[in-house]
């Protein structure tokens, strides 16, 4: 009989468990916020076009790491125009808002999960994270003095507060995302058409090609994405990631860390560089020490400078200062907004920085600040009309099956609007 009772007692105990569990886990539900700050203006013109979350760096973008750590999706504070793409939270809930230029890792994650309502993890003067009671408004912008209560980091986390961070920080991002993304997982087999050095660590995932290529992930990881393609000659140098549906063409020359986002073609020579997605450079030609974002071609036989001829530190365009700051580094080449375009044999100066929608062309070496919906090159500027504009940004992404639609045509005209400024042709 004794035994009867404690066999009832004990299916009570895991019946109370259970329902206590899942009790538990309805208290916890919460919104998980991905917010910009003040510092999104040091990441024009990239964040002219996305939340500081939607930048990739190393093998996923911000936004995906948080996912991937938190197994749950999140959702965006960032400018009021670009809320009707990058959604903010919906329903009143309990929200943990999250720096959107941190980079996560599980001990920042464990820090996180410590904190109480009403409570923000800081590091100096920046929120790092912050637990809310409900969900903010979506043009709430959170500031310190929110907060009485705060922990403090009392080391820097890993972030992404300027344009040269996203090259310059990318060797040790793919080297995270790689043993995130493969953790007690095996690899599809390395073609034996292929000279590979340090096969260990390489990671080729369900319906990649890679035939008759160099690979050396001696100095870091390679990661080739799903359907992705590297084709006969290639020669890559790790750390490196082609991320899904991306294509490496014949005879490509690619020195790590680099990152070429998804649904993009690169060919040619690329040094430590990172293509956001959905961009092309086909042909041969050299870019270095470089951030390209979405849906840029860069024409044949195009170069950029990543050194000055006196080794002197490059200066890059700041939008919020409004006039060049020093890097610190010796080696900084092109950042480009997305929906630009060069011809053929352009050359770019060291440190130069593209806006959004510019199409650059002719012979010599144009500006090193070039504004959104700019046309023309060296021999001079003229105005790119966002009608025009709206006209190449539908071509390109019927190539692509997609639509280029109301939502993306909005953000243009806002673009347009706000870099007018800097449009004194």
């Amino acid at each position: 009989m004794e035994l009867f009772y404690l066999y009832i007692y004990n299916i009570f105990k895991t019946l109370q468990f259970i329902i206590l569990s899942a009790l538990t886990d309805i208290v916890m539900q919460r919104h998980y916020i991905l917010f910009d700050d003040s510092r999104r203006l040091n990441l024009l013109p990239l964040t002219f076009t996305r939340p500081v979350a939607e930048i990739r760096i190393g093998i996923l973008t911000i936004k995906e790491k948080w996912e991937k750590l938190l197994n749950t999706p999140c959702s965006f504070l960032t400018a009021d125009y670009l809320r009707e793409k990058y959604h903010p939270a919906n329903g009143e809930m309990e929200s943990c808002i999250l720096n959107g230029s941190v980079i996560p890792n599980q001990e920042l994650f464990d820090s996180i999960k410590k904190l109480n309502i009403g409570e923000a993890l800081v590091w100096e003067d920046t929120i790092i994270a912050a637990l809310l009671p409900t969900t903010p408004n979506p043009s709430y912008i959170p500031s310190i003095g929110d907060f009485k209560e705060r922990k403090y980091l009392f080391e820097k986390p890993f972030m992404v507060l300027n344009l040269w961070d996203i090259f310059s920080q990318n060797k040790k991002a793919i080297d995270q995302d790689f043993a995130l993304l493969t953790k007690n997982r095996k690899s599809e087999p390395i073609s034996k058409t292929n000279q590979v050095i340090n096969p260990e660590n390489i990671f080729i995932e369900k319906g990649a090609t890679v035939e008759c290529a160099i690979l050396n992930a001696s100095s870091g990881p390679i990661y080739i994405g799903v359907d992705s393609e590297i084709m006969e000659g290639s020669i890559v140098r790790g750390s490196f990631a082609l991320c899904n549906n991306s294509i490496l063409k014949m005879g490509a020359k690619i020195y790590g860390p680099t990152t070429i986002g998804p649904h993009s073609k690169v060919g040619g020579e690329v040094n430590n560089s990172v293509f956001i997605g959905c961009s092309n450079k086909a042909h041969d030609g050299f870019i270095g020490n470089s951030v390209i974002g979405e849906w840029c071609n860069i024409g044949a036989d195009s170069n950029n400078s990543n050194l000055k001829n006196n080794y002197a530190n490059v200066k890059l365009w700041n939008y919020q200062k409004k006039s060049f700051v020093d890097t610190g580094l010796q080696f900084c080449g092109l950042i480009m907004g997305d929906h630009s375009k060069c011809g053929i044999n352009t050359m770019f100066n060291t440190g130069t920085v593209v806006g959004v929608s510019a199409n650059i062309f002719g012979s010599g070496f144009p500006r090193n600040f070039i504004p959104s919906f700019s046309w023309g090159g060296a021999q001079g500027f003229s105005i790119y009309s966002v009608d025009k504009a709206f006209e190449t940004a539908e071509l390109v992404y019927k190539r692509r099956g997609l639509s280029f639609n109301s939502i993306e045509k909005k953000i243009f005209r806002n673009v347009f609007e706000l870099t007018k400024e800097f449009r004194k042709f």
